[in-house]
């Protein structure tokens, strides 16, 4: 049975963002992925011949999973192949690290050579492929920075300058050409946490002007790549 988490998520000005760090920096650690202020995130999203994911996340359907491959801050070093489920209003992740060798076949749209060992997420993926032409359609790129706290499993992120790109080809190159998916000075708040958030870190978030959104990075970077 799958272990689904709390997701919620919050459009935020730059102002309000810097005022949510500086509350939550004495009270939680700096994520390990992060060695600095920020760390880059790059995610390769997959749809299928009827863009079955684009078409969910646009009416809302609650049972639904996506595709995506992520790399951060050095492309090359780690490449992580992902399937999120949602259900409910809740998450759940798998994922599995994958070859540059097999992520530039994916990128070209083949599907990656069966192996009955291979980690659920490949088989997965090679499955939606075969029986549903699943293919890689958009890549994301944004800035975040993450903090994280035990009791509750929390991980809180802020993700800057959130931008989309249809250049596949260019997904593991060390710069690609991005175009803003919102309006300057605009980003993204995400709360996520297993059972329950502690008192004292749900108070530090509160800024009492801020509104929960559905907002999908994949769903706002496919639409606006195909205007």
């Amino acid at each position: 049975m799958l272990e689904y988490r709390n997701e919620y998520k919050y459009i935020c000005s730059e102002a309000e963002l810097k005022i949510i760090e500086h509350r939550l920096r004495p009270i939680m650690k700096v994520d390990a992925h992060q060695s600095g202020n920020s760390y880059r995130i790059r995610s390769l999203y997959f749809d299928d011949y009827y863009r079955t994911a684009f078409n969910e996340n646009e009416i809302g359907i609650d049972n639904r999973k996506k595709f995506r491959i992520r790399v951060y801050d050095n492309p090359k070093e780690m490449i992580r192949l992902e399937v999120k489920y949602k259900s409910r209003g809740k998450t759940h992740k798998d994922s599995c690290q994958i070859s540059q060798e097999v992520c530039e076949k994916i990128m070209a749209g083949e599907r990656p050579d069966f192996d009955k060992n291979a980690p659920n997420p490949l088989k997965l993926l090679y499955i939606e492929m075969s029986m549903y032409d699943m293919k890689p359609v958009v890549v994301i790129e944004y800035e975040r920075t993450a903090f994280t706290y035990p009791l509750g499993n929390v991980r809180v992120t802020l993700d800057r300058n959130i931008s989309y790109s249809k250049d596949i080809g260019d997904f593991l190159e060390d710069r690609m050409n991005l175009t803003p998916i919102q309006s300057k000075g605009q980003h993204v708040l995400e709360v996520k946490y297993d059972e329950f958030i502690p008192d004292y870190i749900a108070q530090v978030l509160e800024l009492g002007n801020l509104n929960r959104t559905a907002f999908s990075k994949f769903y706002l970077g496919e639409l606006l790549k195909n205007k």
